[in-house]
């Protein structure tokens, strides 16, 4: 019979924030799968649970998750946990999940913290509309290749960042998309917890000889909407010859016309006359 796996998420910060539901899996699976069994095994002392775990991280994911998919598909449960925050987001648990999927096993998840939704959630930016964009790379130019891809994103946009990268990274921004409204989100749920809603260019200016400490999710402003045309030009110039058959002049028509379409009266004015 085959077992399940749960994808659980864990605390980006304070321990108080795991819920019972997610202790309880936790209690309750064969075994987890741990980032860093030395950092799951403080949540598991504070929970007081004692269970037999495996590492799955970034350089093992290949071999490890080939094992975790036969211990449960030999009827075994496994819990997945990060080392922060919701597996599989940013982290190598998403190949996992699409192992499990290729092989018909249940997957289920446990709901928790999640440094992406807390920062834009406290940023201030519109939150309707988001786009999650990871971590920039540290190859200069790829990172600005992935800016350039992104700089008409009228979506917030959120980054992850850490403190030695902040500096260059700003300064790449400022250069990339000009100035725009940013959060930058520190230290999520701990003691230091800090939320800095300023502009790019102050931001750049801020680190630009470092001295940031902490992780940091940085929630940015879209780019301008761009007004999009509602009329054509032929609209425009049919709407300034029904401007002229109601007795305005041709002056008169183009104005109105320009008003109403968003085109120069110049224009117009040029159209109607030929």
């Amino acid at each position: 019979m085959t077992g399940k796996l749960y994808v659980v998420g864990t605390p980006i910060g304070n321990l108080s924030d795991f819920s019972p539901r997610a202790a309880q899996t936790l209690e309750e699976a064969d075994f987890i799968a741990a980032e860093d069994t030395r950092v799951t095994i403080k949540l598991l002392n504070h929970l007081g649970i004692k269970k037999p775990m495996i590492s799955y991280y970034e350089h093992n994911k290949l071999e490890r998750g080939g094992i975790i998919c036969r211990r449960i598909l030999d009827g075994e449960t496994c819990a997945l946990v990060s080392d922060a925050g919701m597996p599989a987001i940013s982290d190598p648990g998403e190949l996992l999940v699409a192992q499990c999927a290729e092989l018909g096993i249940p997957t289920l998840v446990v709901p928790g913290p999640s440094a992406v939704i807390s920062a834009l959630a406290i940023s201030g930016l519109p939150t309707g509309r988001f786009t999650f964009e990871g971590f920039l790379s540290m190859n200069k130019r790829t990172r600005r290749e992935h800016l350039e891809q992104v700089a008409r994103e009228e979506r917030t946009m959120i980054f992850y960042e850490a403190p030695h990268k902040l500096a260059s990274t700003l300064s790449d921004m400022l250069n990339a998309w000009g100035d725009r409204r940013i959060a930058l989100v520190r230290e999520l749920t701990k003691i230091h917890e800090e939320v800095i809603r300023t502009t790019l260019a102050e931001a750049a200016e801020k680190y630009a000889n470092g001295g940031a400490k902490g992780e940091f999710v940085l929630v940015v402003e879209g780019a301008p909407i761009e007004q999009k045309q509602s009329f054509t030009l032929e609209d425009a110039i049919a709407l300034a010859q029904t401007f002229l058959s109601e007795g305005n002049s041709v002056s008169d028509a183009a104005k109105k016309a320009a008003k109403e379409s968003g085109y120069p009266k110049a224009e117009i004015y040029k159209k109607i006359c030929e």
